[in-house]
């Protein structure tokens, strides 16, 4: 059941972790297939042309999210990590203007995204609402290969048969005794840290170190707060009408100037941590909306959340300290593992729940952990705070991740600071536990109708007048 902390905490771009990062790393993924020759086809025949169908979520909001654009950057052999933004437009400039793709280590593949990039609504592909399927043609049309792909969220990508593989396998008695930690549910994170005396984060990192040093991976934690702090700062210097067509103004630095300017005056404000938890958040969620690097956190749809927690930490606590980010990371990504293990945290299955809702959950239990939180008031916060996003959809106004999302970033930062304040000054016992919540989570998620599920076909998507 180990899911590392670099996996739910991944650096890429924006807008969307499941609709940009994923297909990207989709079509990476089927460029190495192309590659290694380990597939039939007919002696001599080579492979001429691609095309990509993509289908439900990825097809009804992917312009808005980019995922046109992240098929052609990923065929291009690019990958979310080390793509640069300031070269993308340039190079899907040359493709549509070419109507080729040459990546690096292969021929020259005929690529027309306005005919081989199709956006498949009418086709739902039975095993996750993000899928996508692409093909390899040879010079006179015959298929030659086709793998179909699914973005199941957070920027991990599964193909047809590693999919249906989860879905049967039940995993060997070695591989859940390969970290020492190997709790799959928050009742048997609570047993185990009651066994050993230790913290959730001392936990996690025990389990992480079975695979790295202490040293690569606390230079691993520094290297995604880093990328977090940047993404803050980056956000709080731009202005601006962000990109998309829904002419939304970044607010950030607007906001962040006012507050700095009564921080000099010292004027009483009873909001501040609330302001400058919003700034923080919206911060980073105009930065994704533009294209910009950024951290899933889960999501990039949720990037927000967890990095405005952890500013607003180092802001209003003179305690904080590096080792601090560090339990406040693991901590989080301890819940966030359980979160996806066993319901998910994809707004295109779940709604906007499993995307915010679980970030928030993830950045009550890091604060409340580095507030002095016991396990059972770190297991609290995060029940707190994911019980109160409940049900909420994901309705992204013409399928762009500006409106409601911008500011839902700033409201489930709000959730979780309230969420760890009133667990750690409780004794940790309450009536829901966070395993239950989490359950409600699912069956929520299946029950709700598709509409609302980033389809942009239900909600604030299709009554707000002006789209």
């Amino acid at each position: 059941m180990f899911l590392s902390v670099f996996d739910l905490y991944k650096i890429g771009i924006g807008p969307s972790s499941s609709h940009t990062m994923g297909p990207m790393t989709a079509g990476g993924q089927f460029l190495n297939e192309l590659k290694n020759g380990q597939w039939p086809r007919p002696t001599g025949v080579k492979v001429y042309k691609l095309r990509v169908h993509l289908h439900g979520s990825l097809a009804f909001t992917g312009i808005g999210h980019a995922t046109d654009r992240a098929v052609i950057l990923g065929l291009c052999g690019l990958l979310p990590a080390t793509v640069d933004p300031n070269e993308m437009d340039s190079l899907l400039d040359k493709v549509k203007q070419t109507k080729t793709l040459s990546p690096e280590g292969h021929p020259t593949y005929r690529f027309d995204p306005a005919v081989d990039l199709i956006m498949d609504r009418r086709t739902a592909l039975p095993g996750h609402a993000n899928g996508m399927a692409f093909e390899a043609y040879d010079v006179d049309d015959r298929l030659l290969l086709r793998r179909i792909f699914y973005s199941i969220g957070g920027g991990f990508v599964v193909t047809e048969e590693e999919l249906e593989s989860a879905k049967t396998r039940t995993a060997p008695k070695a591989e859940t005794h390969s970290v020492p930690f190997p709790f799959k549910n928050a009742a048997q994170m609570m047993s185990m840290a009651k066994e050993s005396g230790l913290s959730i984060a001392e936990m996690k990192r025990r389990n992480e170190e079975m695979f790295m040093s202490r040293v690569d991976l606390n230079a691993g934690l520094d290297r995604i707060w880093s990328a977090m702090r940047s993404c803050i700062d980056r956000g709080l210097e731009q202005e601006g009408i962000m990109p998309g067509g829904l002419k939304v103004k970044r607010r950030a630095r607007y906001l962040h100037d006012r507050l700095q300017e009564e921080w000099r005056q010292n004027r009483i404000n009873p909001l501040l941590a609330n302001d400058w938890l919003s700034v923080y958040a919206m911060a980073v969620n105009e930065e994704n909306a533009a294209g910009g690097r950024v951290v899933t956190a889960p999501t990039n749809g949720a990037a927000g959340v967890v990095p405005a927690v952890l500013r607003y930490y180092l802001h209003f606590h003179e305690d904080a300290d590096q080792d601090g980010i560090r339990d406040f990371l693991l901590t989080s990504a301890a819940i966030g593992g359980i979160v996806k293990t066993n319901a998910s945290i994809s707004g295109a299955e779940v709604g906007c729940q499993g995307e915010v809702g679980s970030a928030s959950a993830m950045a009550a239990a890091g604060l409340a952990a580095v507030l002095g939180g016991t396990p059972e008031q770190i297991e609290n916060a995060a029940e707190i705070a994911l019980e109160h996003h409940l049900g909420m959809t994901c309705d992204p106004v013409a399928g762009l991740v500006q409106v409601p999302c911008i500011e839902r970033n700033a409201l489930g930062a709000v959730k979780a600071v309230t969420a760890a304040s009133l667990a750690v000054k409780g004794d940790g016992t309450h009536f829901v536990p966070l395993d239950a919540c989490i359950e409600t989570m699912r069956q929520t998620g299946v029950d709700m109708n598709e509409r609302y599920k980033e389809t942009s076909l239900g909600g604030l998507a299709v009554n707000v007048v002006e789209c």
